[in-house]
């Protein structure tokens, strides 16, 4: 995994709003959760919702999908063990520096 990705990913996370959302999608396990719940649950505006959504997507962190009319986000569990991995394989190594 490049820094590069992980970067975005923990730029992503480092938004109060967008780390509220992730926290409440990766609550809902591999069901994922219907947006609107996500909106009630945190009061957050559907415009400021959808800005955060897609940015939490972007880095690939959740995905979407819908169902008749309702859409879901769903946690990418593997991203999610990927940076994880990343920041103890990286980070968390003694060095001689």
């Amino acid at each position: 995994m490049s820094i590069e990705v992980v970067a975005k990913a923990l730029k992503e996370l480092g938004h109060p709003t967008r780390l509220g959302i992730y926290k409440r999608i990766m609550k809902a396990g591999s069901e994922g959760v219907a947006v609107g719940k996500i909106a009630e649950s945190l009061g957050v505006p559907n415009s400021t919702l959808s800005h955060h959504i897609s940015s939490l997507m972007s880095a690939e962190l959740i995905s979407q999908h819908r169902d008749g009319r309702i859409l879901y986000c769903r946690a990418n569990y593997d991203m999610r063990e990927t940076v994880l991995s990343f920041l103890e394989d990286e980070c968390c190594v003694e060095s001689d520096v």
